[in-house]
């Protein structure tokens, strides 16, 4: 059971290799430091070398010792998404996936693959790297998979009739449909290997409101009072205990939701979280997954 949880209750993560993506800031990167602290040999999945290499600087600063690799990952690219987990499929073991990489209210555009940006990067993306990576973790007895959502999925619907916002966007609303599709993906994925009896174990997670670098899309209005508000948002240190104890907590527990346990969900040590009705739908979570499998061409192997 994971109840008042922080960065001071990860076990010790010597011999396990996780790879955390989006690590080169914000919750990814603190993320990264305490397991590469707790032993882990850490992969970073960044866009950027240049901002992956200056991340790992700092963790090797702090922890001499520290176990850090590079992996490009680019999750508006389907073919960037392939060549990750394939570098990672060389890797000797894989413990655990942290999916943190993801876009908050940036203007309309599409991805790579003509997906709208943030339903493409934060779950197709996410859907299509799990699924790649699902047999290399399925090696591992006990591995976990994590999928970070928000507390915006509360207001998320999936608009299955303009999946990529081609007749209308609004930045916020389509921001809430990437989130509750990350929760949706995160039950079926469980579920599924649940039914197959399979020992990895899919995790969701959100950080609560922190301070990181998601935020630099914000209207100007919300830009003009950050400085006020950060004195009642998380660090990103803190925002992290909640995708911490998805990944390391000895009481999580697959299928379920992790979030801070303060002021509604804000701030706090990590515990059990609520989701909304939408969020546990099967049979919108199923047929989300039929429809991200025909997206992104990836039929994962269960």
């Amino acid at each position: 059971m994971i109840k008042n949880f922080t960065d001071r209750q990860v076990p010790d993560q010597r011999g396990r290799t996780i790879m955390v993506t989006g690590a080169n800031s914000g919750i990814g990167f603190e993320t990264a430091r305490v397991l590469a602290a707790k032993g882990a040999r850490v992969l970073l999945g960044c866009r950027s070398e240049e901002r992956a290499e200056d991340a790992m600087a700092v963790i090797r600063k702090e922890i001499p010792d520290s176990d850090l690799a590079f992996v490009p990952l680019d999750q508006a690219s389907l073919k960037s998404v392939a060549a990750a987990a394939k570098l990672v499929g060389k890797e000797k073991r894989l413990d655990v996936l942290v999916n943190n990489a993801g876009i908050m209210m940036p203007p309309y555009e599409l991805t790579e693959d003509g997906f709208e940006s943030q339903f493409g990067v934060n779950h197709l993306g996410t859907f299509a790297l799990t699924a790649l990576l699902l047999p290399k973790l399925q090696q591992r007895k006990k591995a976990r998979i994590v999928i970070t959502s928000s507390l915006a999925h509360r207001s998320g619907r999936i608009d299955f009739n303009d999946i990529n916002a081609e007749k209308r966007y609004n930045a916020m609303q389509r921001y809430a449909m990437s989130k509750l599709a990350n929760i949706l993906h995160a039950g079926e994925l469980d579920r599924r290997l649940r039914a197959q009896g399979s020992t990895v174990s899919a995790i969701c997670c959100h950080p609560g409101v922190a301070d990181t670098e998601l935020a630099r899309h914000l209207p100007f209005f919300a830009q003009a009072i950050m400085p006020l508000a950060r004195l009642f948002l998380s660090t990103s240190a803190e925002g992290a205990w909640s995708t911490l104890a998805a990944a390391a907590g000895k009481g999580a527990v697959g299928g379920k939701y992790y979030g801070p346990a303060n002021f509604g969900g804000w701030t706090g040590p990590a515990t059990e979280a609520s989701r909304s009705f939408r969020a546990r739908d099967e049979e919108l979570a199923e047929k989300l997954w039929d429809l991200s499998v025909e997206m992104t061409g990836i039929e994962p192997a269960i």
